[in-house]
């Protein structure tokens, strides 16, 4: 149902936001110049309203469009809104919707500056409507409810909740709607308001109808009454067809020769009043619903019509194209001869606050930046302690605990006295001993100067065993001067990683070890000669996962040998 015929989008009410921002801001003052002949504009105005209520939308338009540079919202704000309302609803007669958008954030950025709650009402309806009739429904509520906080009078106010609930019955949510439009016909001002109740009933009936009330012939026979009682209008035409087309759809599967009846009344209804869309409406269903030569002929003139608003509208289109193209043209022709080097100076004023405006903007967002990026290094820092904390942990519960506890329980159990047995918990002792050693080397501050060498070297060291043997090719013929000191922690800090995993899983009694540059890069190559690596596990092994993360945040590659049982290969290239 059609209770206003207003449009709009929430990109362009964001766009209406930013432009008003950016006017703000750049503080830009153009001249506007009048025209000679006063008027000529005021003839202007008067014959687009007289073409306009005359239905010749296209002479409208051009009158109107003429002039919308010429008239001066800040001294005469009503006939600049009237103006652009006869534009507004030129452009949707002939289904030009986004130009309907455009024209509607172009007024609202001039309305928006003023306190006229009339006209502000009357554009956000405007852009509600269109909305709806694009099928927007969250968008054209949004705009109804906007519309509605701009008081003008209760009538008003009202028509937009009766809207809300029409965009709730067109989006199938038929038990919103019956919420929103019940409760208004108890209400005087609808009561006394025939239109107002023709079409909440019409809603309501057919609400009813889409949930199987048996009182949903009762409210569409209610309104289609009021409705035929009210004097011929656009907006009158316009709801007594959908009242046409809902009783059609009710009697569709109960009596067919009714349901006919009424397809024929909603086309007659639509060739009286020329809506070339709804007529195309009624036509499909007068196709659906008869057969023989007559459904032919309907089918038809279907097509003919059809044909015939495409191609009148995209003449249209065109034309109107390029009425609002030499209309802005003739402007800008006549202020560039009038103010040429004024106009230059203001460009060269509002060029450099722009760039002012640009510059802070992108101060801003650079400090926006800092402030994440310090944030986010503290996070990763406390992350970092946290996973460290937890390691250690886990090594002193894995590592130590049992062993310790079993050291306790060996010298209570046993008798201390003996040499065996004391030489036994002296071995126990310095294993632990060993182990928190470990520990502490494996979370211990990294020398990166001069005795880089020398402690990585001790570090290796300390993996040595009887059963183990460690050897180091090349660490001392290398300049660790030129690298830096991060690379220098994070080959430390792999190489002890894969340590620690030939120690607890490999089963190694060989580890090779070697270090050379070639071509400004440092190769690290290990080998040991275990069980190898199950690579269909790896996705648990932590540890690997660790050595790839911190040699891939280096733009280095590391690859690992596949050959299981035979060891394990791993070559490490880093840019040096």
């Amino acid at each position: 149902m059609n209770y206003q015929k207003y449009p709009q989008k929430i990109k362009y009410f964001i766009y209406l936001i930013i432009t008003l921002s950016l006017n703000a801001c750049v503080q830009k003052k153009e001249p506007i110049e009048e025209l000679k002949d006063k008027k000529q504009v005021n003839r202007y105005y008067q014959l687009a309203n007289d073409y306009y209520d005359n239905n010749r939308y296209d002479s409208a338009f051009y009158y109107a469009n003429k002039i919308r540079l010429e008239i001066d919202p800040s001294k005469e704000l009503e006939k600049y809104a009237t103006n652009m309302y006869i534009i507004v609803a030129s452009q949707r007669t002939r289904g030009d919707f986004t130009a309907v958008e455009n024209s509607i954030v172009e007024a609202l950025t001039i309305i928006e500056k003023t306190n006229n709650n009339k006209e502000k009402r009357k554009f956000y309806s405007l852009l509600a409507y269109n909305h709806m009739y694009q099928k927007n429904y969250n968008e054209a509520r949004f705009y109804y409810k906007k519309a509605a906080t701009y008081y003008v009078d209760k009538r008003r106010k009202l028509l937009s909740v009766i809207n809300i609930g029409h965009t709730y019955k067109e989006e199938k949510q038929y038990k919103k709607a019956l919420n929103i439009l019940l409760p208004l016909l108890k209400d005087q001002t609808i009561q006394n308001h025939t239109y107002y109740k023709a079409g909440i009933l019409n809603d309501i009936g057919y609400c009813y109808f889409k949930l199987g009330n048996t009182n949903a012939l009762s409210y569409l026979k209610k309104s289609s009454k009021l409705f035929s009682n009210m004097d011929s209008t656009a907006d009158n035409n316009y709801d007594i067809t959908a009242n046409y087309y809902y009783l059609h759809e009710y009697y569709l599967e109960k009596d067919k020769k009714t349901a006919l009846h009424y397809a024929k009344l909603l086309y007659q209804k639509t060739t009286e009043y020329n809506n070339p869309d709804d007529r195309l409406i009624a036509l499909s269903l007068l196709i659906k619903n008869i057969e023989g030569n007559e459904s032919k002929k309907y089918a038809l003139k279907y097509i003919s019509l059809n044909d015939s608003i495409t191609e009148i509208r995209q003449k249209a289109k065109n034309y109107f194209a390029k009425l609002k193209y030499d209309s802005k043209k003739e402007k800008e022709e006549n202020l560039k001869l009038k103010a040429d080097r004024e106009l230059q100076a203001e460009q060269e004023r509002n060029k450099n606050i722009i760039i002012a405006c640009i510059i802070l903007i992108l101060l801003i967002i650079a400090a926006f930046i800092y402030y994440y990026l310090i944030q986010k290094s503290k996070k990763d820092k406390l992350q970092t302690a946290y996973n460290t904390e937890t390691r250690i942990a886990k090594k002193l519960h894995d590592e130590l605990a049992n062993e310790i506890y079993q050291t306790i329980n060996f010298a209570e159990t046993q008798d201390l006295s003996l040499p065996n047995v004391s030489e036994k918990l002296l071995e126990n002792l310095d294993n632990i001993y060993t182990a928190t050693r470990n520990i502490s080397r494996e979370n211990n501050y990294i020398e990166t100067e001069h005795l880089f060498s020398e402690n990585l070297k001790e570090m290796v060291a300390t993996f040595n065993s009887k059963t183990t043997n460690i050897i180091i090719n090349g660490l001392e013929e290398l300049d660790w001067t030129s690298v830096s000191k991060l690379k220098k922690i994070t080959i430390y800090r792999v190489i002890q990683e894969l340590l620690v995993n030939m120690k607890k899983h490999s089963k190694s009694t060989l580890v090779l070890i070697s270090f050379k540059k070639k071509e400004n890069k440092l190769h690290v190559n290990y080998y040991d000669n275990g069980i190898g690596i199950d690579f269909e596990k790896i996705t648990r092994k932590s540890g690997l996962q660790n050595i790839e993360n911190r040699i891939t945040s280096l733009n280095g590659t590391i690859t690992f040998e596949k050959n299981q049982n035979k060891g394990v290969k791993t070559n490490i290239i880093i840019p040096s």
